[in-house]
């Protein structure tokens, strides 16, 4: 089973001060696993603001993500909303990464609901619907390979923090704990991993999000592996070479390594980090451009990227 993630992080993070303004939303959509919807909505926005939406880790809530996570006063300075949704499986609080229902578009599980908040705060808030973004940790990092893999129409980039591939998980139910996959075990060739995103919504042939994978090369939960699955996958999805076209080493960190693939798909590797990857807030909003209030901002339709 997963380790309860990030649990010093939690123990150190402080309350916010935003606490009282997380607003839970009922009634928001098709929501076919009763995933819970929390909303974080700075009291200035952007005309047409962007939309983050950040699903915790396993053993957490969205009360933690939004108190361990510095998104919620990032969008008083810059003017985005920030979804926080609650896994509705209990016993672990990890997300339905596994269901053929969560694997499809608009097939329901936990992505639906998820992707029905995300519908529902563009209407409500004329929110901008080129300018979506994900983003998470562990079940949470799993959960953003799913959302950008099932609804590449909805999601403009995506940044996942010691994860695993999209469909790494897959099994014949809801919250289905893999361990072959957690351990490395499932290896795939880049056609095979790609088939399977794209599988999740046949004859779509539109705006592929961006995606940005962390992993740490200590990770004992989802073995370093995972990130060579992920490379092989997304590189194949976005039909380049898994070769990088450019390498910088010590960025944001001493020990860290980006690999860049093209201009949609990059790849960190942590040396000596474990599976409590430490959160860069700023690698996140450089990648997604979130402190782009105006003007020539990154979008699935300008594709301007800044990161």
């Amino acid at each position: 089973m997963f380790l309860s993630c990030f649990l010093t992080a939690l123990l150190a993070a402080t309350v916010s001060a935003q606490k009282s303004q997380l607003t839970q939303v009922k009634d928001f959509g098709p929501n076919p696993r009763n995933v819970s919807m929390y909303i974080y909505v700075p009291q200035k926005l952007q005309p047409k603001p962007p939309i983050l939406v950040v699903p915790h880790w396993c053993h957490g809530t969205a009360q933690a993500a939004f108190s361990g996570r510095p998104y919620a006063s990032l969008g008083d300075t810059y003017g985005f909303i920030s979804i926080y949704p609650d896994s509705p499986n209990k016993a672990d609080q990890c997300w339905d990464v596994s269901s053929k229902e969560s694997l499809t578009h608009d097939g329901g599980g936990d992505a639906l609901g998820i992707v029905s908040m995300v519908r529902w705060a563009l209407e409500k808030y004329g929110g901008d619907k080129e300018r979506v973004f994900v983003t998470g940790t562990s079940s949470g990092a799993m959960m953003t390979n799913v959302l950008v893999g099932s609804y590449p129409d909805i999601f403009a980039a995506g940044s996942a923090w010691a994860g695993v591939a999209f469909g790494c998980f897959s099994g014949n139910g809801y919250g289905v704990w893999n361990d072959a996959c957690a351990t490395g075990k499932i290896v795939k060739n880049g056609t095979d991993w790609a088939k399977m995103v794209k599988d999740a919504y046949p004859g779509y042939t539109g705006y592929r999000p961006k995606l940005q994978v962390l992993h740490g090369t200590a990770d004992t939960v989802l073995y370093p592996q995972n990130l060579k699955e992920e490379i092989k996958q997304w590189t194949s999805v976005f039909n380049v070479s898994d070769t990088p076209t450019e390498t910088t080493k010590d960025t944001p960190l001493k020990g860290w390594t980006r690999y860049r693939y093209g201009t949609k798909f990059e790849a960190y590797e942590a040396t000596g980090v474990g599976h409590d990857i430490p959160n860069q807030a700023d690698v996140v909003m450089d990648y997604f451009d979130l402190k782009c209030t105006s003007g020539a901002c990154f979008s699935r339709v300008s594709g301007l990227d800044r990161a």
